[in-house]
């Protein structure tokens, strides 16, 4: 199947979109980095943290579609490298807001170089509609 990674800022807005593509997209699977970071008992916010969480949360995604599912990641993924190493089908970046929570986070984030899709203030519930009845089209699953 597909990898989805929806990257933004703390507070842009990942986790909504992420929770109405996991409920609207048949076969798919949710990874939220809080949760993940929470299972793993790892809030280390280090650049190693952060590389290491990177890499969990491309090693779950890929498990998932290795199962023939749809993995759909939420997570900051702040540098173009480690989107770029994550390797999505669909890139969509929550471009909603210009400063996050966490100064180091604003800091080290990476402007998004190429997305699928770039969710922005304006208009953000018909452009998340737009882009689960967009991606239900490419992979092919009939709308409801």
């Amino acid at each position: 199947m597909i990898k989805i990674l929806i990257c933004g800022l703390p507070g842009s807005g990942k986790t909504t979109l992420a929770e109405l593509l996991s409920k609207s997209l048949l076969t798919s699977v949710w990874l939220n980095a809080d949760e993940v970071r929470n299972y793993y008992d790892d809030w280390d916010f280090t650049p190693e943290g952060r590389t290491r969480q990177s890499h969990r949360m491309k090693y779950l995604s890929d498990g998932v579609v290795r199962g023939g599912n749809i993995a759909i990641a939420d997570f900051i993924a702040p540098t173009q490298a480690i989107r770029d190493y994550y390797d999505a089908d669909y890139v969509i970046w929550m471009n909603t807001i210009t400063k996050g929570r966490f100064e180091d986070t604003n800091a080290m984030f990476e402007k998004v170089q190429f997305a699928d899709y770039v969710v922005t203030e304006k208009d953000v519930t018909n452009q998340i509609v737009d882009i689960v009845e967009d991606i239900k089209k490419r992979i092919g699953e009939e709308n409801e």
